[in-house]
């Protein structure tokens, strides 16, 4: 419990800083919406980003290590908060994480003429220094069970590091090895945080009983998908029979889609915080499945399987997962405004449009990445709005955070 001393700092700080899912979330989502706006316009030819690399690597860089990463970030360390019962990353430590967070982005878009260690160096400094907050809660109470998102910050930054390198040697390889495998693990977190809360989550908001885990499916689900990641990242995959590809490809594909259809999304579909993490996840196997027929020859490029797991989970389960997390830890009911549901359709139409569309209408892809580009904007936007009250504002009950 905190003291009376505790106290007067804590209403002497800016409440931006009382919490890292604060300035990660609203910063997070500002930028996801900026970027998407500035990455389409720079796509139809109307500006020119001076940014570092080329307009092709900004766009998957930013996305996945400026807005993913940011989200990732912002949710662990208001986690660990509750996993260790130990004050969480606050004040001047989280005002010095954020702004080595705005200098990477920073440095990104206006980078063209900077040198590139410098570019480097600032960026590839947020997740290392994120892993070390996290790391210190969980060591100092002896917490192994969530111990092993520390590593998988430090795997990301090594992500990182290859696609600085392959810009630096012009090495297009590397940088899709490292942006890709970034999304792998991202993928990873989201099934395994996904599977630990969304049937908690389902239970408490429709009052009924909890869908208890099947211990070998889950196995499957997640083995699989980890192999996927070690396959790709030391580039084994390349070395094995497509068939085998695809059916390690399918077999996590089908054991993610039970999993998830275990949760009972037809439940949850008067309560929009709950239907759009279900929609979330789904895509996972979405993605897994047209991985798999890439492998086979279907005519599924990359980019529309890659987007499944990015624009579909990623895009839909953050800003699901910050509409809840800001409410709940900002000490309001899980009750978001109406305007909410609205946001969830719209960057599931930006996900729809960007994958089902593009792969089956290419011809019109411009026009799919516009109205995808749009939804994206709108939704996160809408985000940032309804929640920028909430996320700068105390605690209406007075407690830390």
């Amino acid at each position: 419990m905190l003291q009376i001393t505790d106290l007067q700092v804590e209403q002497k700080m800016w409440p931006l800083l009382r919490q890292a899912f604060r300035p990660m979330f609203l910063l997070g989502a500002s930028f996801s919406a900026l970027a998407m706006l500035l990455w389409i316009l720079a796509l139809a030819g109307t500006i020119t980003l001076p940014v570092y690399g080329n307009v092709l690597v900004w766009h998957s860089h930013e996305m996945i290590f400026g807005f993913v990463a940011a989200i990732v970030v912002g949710f662990l360390l208001t986690a660990v908060q509750n996993w260790t019962g130990l004050r969480a990353t606050h004040g001047r430590a989280l005002g010095i994480l954020t702004t080595v967070w705005i200098l990477g982005r920073l440095a990104f878009l206006f980078g063209a003429h900077l040198p590139v260690w410098l570019v480097a160096a600032v960026d590839l400094l947020f997740l290392p220094l994120a892993a070390i907050l996290l790391a210190v809660p969980l060591i100092k109470v002896k917490q192994q069970r969530n111990l092993f998102f520390v590593p998988v910050l430090f795997l990301l930054t090594f992500c990182n590091a290859l696609m600085h390198y392959g810009l630096i040697e012009n090495r297009f390889d590397l940088q899709q090895l490292g942006s890709q495998n970034a999304v792998w693990l991202v993928t990873l977190l989201m099934a395994i945080v996904g599977g630990r809360v969304l049937p908690m989550f389902t239970a408490n908001g429709t009052m009924t009983k909890k869908a208890e885990p099947i211990e070998w499916l889950d196995r499957i689900a997640l083995g699989s998908l980890w192999l996927i990641f070690v396959l790709n990242i030391t580039l084994f995959s390349a070395q094995l029979p497509n068939e085998v590809m695809a059916a390690v490809y399918g077999i996590c594909a089908v054991s993610l889609a039970i999993r998830c259809l275990r949760w009972r999304i037809w439940i949850t579909l008067s309560v929009p915080l709950l239907w759009s993490l279900h929609i979330a996840y789904l895509f996972i196997p979405v993605g897994l499945a047209l991985f798999a027929l890439r492998e086979l020859g279907f005519d599924v490029s990359n980019s529309v399987a890659i987007h499944a797991l990015t624009a579909g989970a990623m895009g839909n389960m953050i800003l699901a997962m910050i509409a809840r997390v800001s409410l709940g830890h900002s000490g309001r009911p899980l009750q978001p405004k109406a305007i909410m549901s609205v946001a969830f359709l719209l960057v599931f139409t930006a996900a729809l449009t960007r994958v089902v569309f593009v792969w089956l209408l290419p011809e019109f892809s411009l026009p799919w990445y516009a109205i995808g580009a749009a939804a994206w904007i709108l939704a996160y936007a809408i985000y940032v709005v309804i929640y920028l009250p909430i996320l700068t504002t105390p605690r209406p009950d007075g407690r830390p955070g």
